[in-house]
């Protein structure tokens, strides 16, 4: 038997996820208002007092409260009195915050090559024919020992197999300089949203997410999401997926665990999967199946269950639905839609219900023993034990101070990766040039009329051109302008 993990209560009865059963993934769903942020923040104590980590995303700016103790409330001592078996105590929680612009936590980045072309392309939002380009580039980098780790490395390599398309055609295909165009506009605005921040070095260790406290509780990783929401939803998504498929391939297999090794939440889970093209959305669907082996539970938070993709929908063991609206006929169709989902024993009218909970009211259905789904429950959902709301800000930089990951991202490494070894070429292929011209006879002439450049100079502008646009524009001022002239 495994700990119990309690939800919340109705009638006297406790409901409770068990924990051997936390990575069989789970469901947060209701309308705007109804109290989903507070029941993440119970689960996510919950799991953190069976002692995993946790990962959440705080798209409000409301889940900073994990860190500090509650304080009474006439709503908290509401739910207190409704389920007195409900083990409680006002209390705070270890939490260390992230955040990909490095503003309000410990700054999150990982490589060009980690990302990957297929996230990549989705993220860029890019053609078929603009990502077959893309897998091109990676590949050329591959095969020729070039790291690519942030965007100038990608920039740089585009333009590379760009200006030497037509010797790299038989082995990688086509590399139009149109869609090599089309790409490095897409980089720009990408770089616009803060993206150059999240690729390079140091990148995210998975480890420094998988903490304990001394206490033996799980850490609680929080990352700030509502700049990154807001000016980047596509990044936030791809960020997100990213993570998810790093901890599958990183993470060993270890079977049955009482409790789950590392559990996620991800908040407005439809951009997850909202525009997604079908491969990637098979690749992450086989992603969320197949981490359930690795001891990871991933927990959507969203407005209706219908966000996600009927193959992620039916892997999804807890399902907390609190109350919707049924303004129109589609409202009603989709009600419908969703409570069908139901194990309905106790032929509740889960229609009406639905309509009419309030807030930190829901329908549960978890996991019994067994792993099969146990019969609907109408369920308060428990008060959580950290403040409900934001820390102040002053408290947030205390709790970064004393993180033990203080300092170890806080520098930008920049290490030798293609933008560099394509420098080194350029310069290389510039010096060479020099000692042929050098070489050539001082006092032979070109005839009259329009003079034809040099074998140097040829040689040379080709090398300047496929480092890059900043790049290229230093080696013309800085060479061509003085040595060449």
């Amino acid at each position: 038997m495994g700990k119990l993990i309690e939800i919340g209560g109705s009638d006297g009865n406790l409901v409770a996820q068990l924990g051997l059963m936390g990575n069989r993934h789970g469901l947060i769903a209701g309308a705007t208002g109804t109290g989903k942020t507070v029941t993440l923040q119970v689960l996510a104590e919950g799991f953190a007092r069976a002692g995993t980590p946790v990962f959440v995303t705080d798209v409000k700016g409301d889940l900073s409260g994990l860190g500090a103790a509650g304080k009474p409330h006439s709503e908290v001592t509401r739910r207190i009195d409704a389920m007195p078996g409900c083990e409680f105590q006002h209390r705070g929680y270890a939490i260390m915050f992230w955040d990909i612009f490095a503003k309000d936590g410990h700054p999150v980045r990982t490589t060009i090559s980690e990302f990957g072309p297929l996230l990549l392309g989705n993220l860029l939002q890019l053609n078929d024919t603009q990502t077959g380009v893309l897998y091109a580039a990676f590949a050329v980098a591959d095969d020729e020992g070039m790291l690519l780790l942030d965007l100038k490395d990608l920039r740089a390599m585009l333009n590379w197999v760009a200006t030497n398309a037509k010797e790299l055609r038989a082995n990688y295909g086509n590399i139009s300089s149109a869609s090599v165009g089309a790409i490095q506009r897409r980089l720009l605005v990408l770089e616009q949203q803060g993206a150059e921040q999240f690729f390079g070095e140091p990148a995210l260790s998975i480890d420094d997410l998988i903490r304990q406290d001394f206490s033996g509780n799980g850490v609680i990783s929080v990352l700030q999401s509502a700049t990154l929401l807001r000016e980047s939803p596509r990044l936030y998504a791809a960020f997100l997926m990213w993570l998810l498929s790093e901890l599958f391939e990183e993470l060993p297999e270890v079977g049955d665990l009482e409790v789950p090794k590392f559990v996620m939440f991800f908040d407005e889970a439809h951009l997850l999967f909202k525009g997604m093209p079908k491969p990637l959305l098979e690749k992450i669907e086989q992603v969320v199946r197949l981490v359930r082996s690795k001891g990871v539970g991933v927990y959507f938070v969203t407005q209706s269950p219908l966000d996600l993709p009927e193959s992620v929908l039916g892997q999804l063991g807890l399902k907390i639905q609190h109350g919707l609206r049924a303004f129109t006929p589609r409202d009603q169709k989709t009600i419908r839609a969703i409570i069908a989902g139901f194990r309905n024993d106790e032929n509740l009218d889960l229609l009406s219900t639905i309509t009419q909970l309030g807030v930190g009211e829901a329908l549960v259905s978890s996991l019994d023993a067994s792993g099969a789904p146990t019969s609907v429950t109408k369920t308060l959902i428990k008060a959580p034990e950290s403040q409900i709301g934001p820390i102040e800000p002053a408290e947030m930089q205390k709790i970064l101070k004393r993180s033990p990951l203080k300092g170890k991202y806080d520098n930008d490494l920049d290490r030798e990766s293609a933008y560099e070894m394509l420098q080194k070429r350029a310069e290389k292929a510039a010096q060479k040039a020099l000692e042929q011209k050098e070489a050539e006879p001082a006092a032979r002439s070109r005839p009259a009329g329009r003079q034809r450049q040099s074998v140097a100079e040829a040689m040379f502008k080709s090398a300047a051109r496929s480092i890059g646009r900043s790049l290229g524009s230093k080696l013309v001022r800085g060479i061509l302008g003085s040595l060449l002239k």
